[in-house]
Order: structure tokens, then C-alpha cells, then sequence
């Protein structure tokens, strides 16, 4: 295999200063690190893809409830990415090998070998395909909301990574009615021409409620929660008795002082409906993401499940400007950014 030459600097993009309210392009700056040959035990990774989540809006935040570290003023972001390896030096991983890896919001990550997961690029039609939010969607629908045969399934947040694979999930899984929750029209069609949804709404259409209370008359047995908010509080009031709830996230509370992060709980409905409501980290474990995979790869092999997902192309230079088109909602699916 041909060795390719590295360039003298590695281009990244960097936190300029922590937003005190809507994310703009003044809050990234561009920069540059020395790319030297690795280490004893290191290897240069060339990123190829990487994609681009609304959680990255908490780590811009001085500090978050959430269980990961924050972005620094002048450091560079970081985030989930795919590459290959072009120089190693741990016989861990060899020239040409497919990883994954966090040391995004960059052209290449240096480290060591152990900082790296090898992938099997036969497993899936392409490396993108390996940055899917499969791993929450299958580990919060069947793991946690243990969604089964005959349940009637809401979704809500449908048309972003996590919710258009977990609705597809539940269908695989038997459900009998899959519902999903989005912010238009052409979301709604998405939802149902493409993603195989039973029924979705637009949460602007009037009350959350009444529009999962006709959408759904006998009551929902499985609720994936993106959301939070008035979303998550209809849920409960349209909840069947036994109804399992896997909390995922809180879009209507992420950004800024919004109120939807606390959502108002029904006790008395959660108490004598025996609700079960379960949140549940994404810290997944090596083991669950290969399971994953391997899912995930059958099903497109069988023509069953499709991954949605956006591609922008550009390189590094282009992360900024699409991370803030991600935060006013302008894709669906998946946001995966052609590095390389």
C-alpha cells in the first residue's frame, strides 16, 4: 500500500468563546497543529467522516449535567469520527485500517493505538454508515423501553439520528403502530413515505395531546423521549397502563433556559398506570456497538432498515456553519460531514 505524504499541519476548528446565547460563527475559530511521524505505539489516523449531534451545544457550555468534559476557549473541539490509519507505529493497527475514534473537528488525530477501535469496512456499505446513532436508538427501544410485538410505539423527535432509527427499530421489532413527533410538514411525509412510520404529527399543529390522543385511542405502550417538555408530559397523560418510557433527551430544554428540560410529571397518572420510566446514558460499551453492527448490517443487506442521513462535504472548514444549521433544525436524520 502506498504511503501517503502528510501535510506539515493538521487544520482544526477550535472553540473561540463560550456563547452566551444562540450559537453563531463567531463562537469557532480555525486553526492549526504540527503534524509530526507518530511515536513508539502511536499511529496518524486521516479523518474521513464525521458527524455533527445537538449535544455538542451542552459541551459549549462552561460546564453540563452531562456525564462528559466540555469544550475549552482556544482548544480544538473534538468530537465522533471514522478514519483511516496512515502511519502506525503499534502493531495494533496497521496502514489502511478503518477506525473510529472521538478526535474529530480536525484533518488528523494522532495518538496511540489504544485511543483507536478497528472496524470492518465489509460490514457496512460505507464508513459513514458507522457513525449512525444506532447504538442509542437499539439500546434505548429494545434495552431499555424492551419494545415487543403489538405495542403501539411513540417517538418523539423523529426525524433527528437517534429518533429515525428508533422508530424503524420498534417496527422491526413487531410493533403495531409506530407515531413520531416532528416540526413540519415535509418532516411528517419523511417520517412516513421514507422511514416506514405508521402516523407522525407536527408538534405546531395544536396540542401534543390531542393529537396523540387521535393517533393513538387505546393508549401508547412504548414512549422513546427525545424531547422532554410538553411532549413528554401528553405522553404521560396518553400512556396505556404499563407503559415503558426510555428517556433519551431533552431538545426542548437543550439550548438556552428553556423550560422543556423540566417537564412537568403527572404522578398520579405515572402511579396508577404503572408507568416504568427509564432514563439511560450513551456511554455505550465496545460490546453494544458491535452488536449493533452487526444488526445493522443484516438489516440493510435485507433491504429493511435505511440509514437517513444528510452529507455535507467541504472538510473542516465547513463544521462550523453546519453545526449551526444542525442547532436550527434545517436537517434530518443523521449529519455526517465528508472530512477527507
Amino acid at each position: 500500500m502506498t504511503t501517503e505524504q502528510l501535510p506539515a499541519a493538521s487544520r482544526e476548528i477550535r472553540l473561540a468563546a463560550y456563547p452566551e446565547g444562540p450559537v453563531t460563527l463567531d463562537h469557532f475559530e480555525p486553526g492549526e497543529s504540527p503534524l509530526e511521524e507518530p511515536g513508539e505505539g502511536q499511529v496518524v489516523v486521516r479523518n474521513d467522516w464525521m458527524t455533527l449531534g445537538s449535544v455538542a451545544r451542552d459541551q459549549m457550555n462552561p460546564d453540563t449535567a452531562l456525564p462528559i468534559p466540555v469544550f475549552q476557549p482556544g482548544v480544538a473541539m473534538w468530537g465522533r469520527t471514522v478514519g483511516t490509519v496512515v502511519r502506525s507505529h503499534s502493531p495494533l493497527l496497521a496502514v489502511g485500517d478503518l477506525v473510529e475514534h472521538f478526535n474529530g473537528w480536525r484533518e488528523y488525530a494522532v495518538g496511540t493505538a489504544h485511543e483507536f477501535f478497528k472496524r470492518d469496512r465489509s460490514l457496512l456499505p460505507g464508513p459513514e454508515y458507522f457513525l449512525s446513532q444506532g447504538p442509542t436508538a437499539w439500546h434505548g427501544m429494545v434495552g431499555t423501553a424492551e419494545v415487543g410485538e403489538g405495542d403501539v410505539v411513540f417517538v418523539s423527535g423523529a426525524t433527528n439520528g437517534v429518533g429515525a432509527l428508533a422508530g424503524q427499530i420498534a417496527r422491526l421489532k413487531g410493533a403495531a403502530k409506530v407515531i413520531g413527533s416532528t416540526g413540519s410538514k415535509e418532516k411528517v411525509d419523511f417520517l412516513v413515505d421514507e422511514l416506514g412510520f405508521d402516523a407522525a404529527f407536527d408538534y405546531h399543529d395544536g396540542p401534543v395531546a390531542e393529537q396523540l390522543a387521535e393517533l393513538a385511542p387505546d393508549g401508547l405502550n412504548v414512549v422513546f423521549d427525545n424531547v422532554g417538555g410538553e411532549q413528554f408530559e401528553a405522553a404521560v397523560q396518553i400512556a396505556a397502563p404499563g407503559a415503558r418510557f426510555a428517556l433519551c433527551g431533552a431538545l426542548a430544554g437543550q439550548h438556552g433556559a428553556d423550560e422543556g428540560g423540566r417537564p412537568r410529571l403527572a404522578l398520579m397518572s405515572a402511579i396508577t398506570k404503572s408507568l416504568t420510566l427509564r432514563g439511560f446514558a450513551t456511554l455505550h460499551t465496545p460490546d453494544q456497538i458491535e452488536e449493533w453492527n452487526a444488526q445493522f448490517g443484516a438489516w440493510l443487506r435485507e433491504g429493511r432498515i435505511v440509514f437517513p442521513h444528510t452529507v455535507v462535504e467541504g472538510g473542516v472548514t465547513v463544521l462550523p456553519e453546519t453545526f449551526v444549521a444542525l442547532l436550527e433544525r434545517r436537517y434530518s436524520g443523521t449529519v455526517v460531514v465528508k472530512l477527507s
